[in-house]
């Protein structure tokens, strides 16, 4: 658990995917985390301008966040490692 609390309060404000034990995929921003859970505001295709999502015109936008438990976390991997 302490693992993934320092990778996520290293990459805050970034986007990532987050994986669960239970194989249940987040992605989003991180825009907090505490010592139990991290929250992130999901990535919606679009965004404010409008668009058609990643690498189209207007790009991605963020919906409201909300927590995950640090110890239901068994991977997080940034943005630009599964965008490409």
């Amino acid at each position: 658990m302490e693992k993934y609390y320092h990778i996520c309060r290293q990459h805050q404000g970034k986007v990532a995917r987050i994986t669960e034990r239970n194989g249940r995929v987040h992605v989003g921003r991180i825009t907090r985390v505490t010592n139990s859970k991290v929250f992130i505001a999901p990535v919606t295709s679009g965004g404010p301008r409008g668009g058609f999502g990643y690498g189209y015109w207007g790009g991605y936008g963020y919906g409201a966040a909300y927590g995950i438990g640090l110890g239901l976390i068994t991977g997080v991997a940034l943005a630009g490692l599964f965008f490409f």
